[in-house]
């Protein structure tokens, strides 16, 4: 049974990821070469886009044949396997960043390497397309700061198609890691408390956010959170959604939850204001109304988290 559609941006990834077949060493290579398959090249964690064929149409991600792309890497170039697409093709993700920008010169005319949130925010790439270029830039990333061992020191060699990294020195083995983070909306009654960090754009309030720390289930990450940033206690935690966020490599957990307590007491450090929003407020905020404020736009999750509980009402 197929999963019910996540709400949010960089969620739904369509491919297979066939994580029985990256320790085969002569399938990966089949696949590497295969005229088949197609690479996304990747330059300062950017995936290369194709323009509009026409206006409104939308771009495209810029998946090019190995013949295209395997001139430009080196020994040294992050090559991921992403996965297995619907019609059978590998597809591949490629960091091209240790040389010349091939935008000036393999690829001139072609397309250019564009910014993925900003793809995001303008809706211009499909939304299983984002989900597949937010695995493909978290990979890289990791791989670009974890070359060396964390036990020893020694530089390290990247296994399992992009999936494992093992010191050939002291033997340690090492995975790509994902960092949990709560983000959640506190409601009490009609209300609902939202906060603003000093790095907000103007007039933007938003969900509070933490990440959860060792030993820390969920609920009591969303709880010392909002303790500790606006001085509420909150029970009746309750999941929402997940939000693959590759900034660089991030798992945004969604919550609601219920405000015990109303009086504000802001840290003065994550947040430099935290203020009690009416439903309708929000409500309107979100119809384009102006308020004085605005909420983070709907490829945020907290937009997402806003929204359930507007609608609810």
């Amino acid at each position: 049974m197929a999963l019910e559609p996540n709400p949010n941006i960089f969620a739904n990834n369509p491919l297979d990821r066939v994580s029985d077949k990256r320790t085969d060493e002569a399938w990966l290579k089949e696949k590497m070469d295969d005229p088949e398959s197609r690479y996304v090249p990747f330059y300062n964690l950017q995936p290369f886009v194709l323009p509009e064929v026409a206006p409104g149409d939308g771009k495209d991600i810029g998946w090019l044949p190995p013949q295209m792309v395997k001139p430009l890497m080196t020994s040294n170039s992050v090559t991921v396997l992403l996965g297995i697409n619907k019609r059978g093709r590998a597809l591949f993700a490629t960091d091209l960043s240790a040389g010349e920008n091939p935008e000036q010169t393999a690829f001139k005319g072609m397309g250019e390497f564009e910014d993925l949130r900003g793809l995001a925010m303008k809706g211009e790439i499909t939304p299983g397309e984002l989900a597949i270029m937010a695995q493909g830039k978290s990979m890289i990333d990791w791989h670009l700061r974890h070359g060396f061992c964390a036990n020893c020191g020694y530089p390290t060699d990247m296994m399992e198609a992009g999936y494992k990294r093992v010191c050939p020195d002291c033997k340690a083995e090492h995975f790509p890691r994902t960092d949990p983070v709560v983000i959640m909306l506190a409601t009490r009654g009609d209300k609902a408390l939202l906060g603003r960090q000093p790095m907000f754009p103007r007039g933007m309030f938003s969900s509070l956010a933490g990440f959860i720390e060792p030993g820390e289930s969920i609920e009591e990450a969303v709880a010392r959170e909002m303790m500790e940033e606006a001085g509420i206690q909150v029970r009746n935690v309750r999941y929402h959604s997940t939000q693959p966020w590759p900034y660089p490599s991030q798992l945004m957990i969604g919550c609601h939850a219920e405000a015990e307590t109303e009086e504000v007491t802001v840290d003065g450090i994550e947040l430099e204001e935290a203020r009690w929003f009416s439903r309708d407020e929000l409500r309107a905020v979100l119809a384009g109304e102006n308020k004085g404020f605005w909420v983070p736009p709907a490829f945020a999750i907290a937009h997402q988290l806003i929204r359930h509980w507007v609608d609810q009402g």
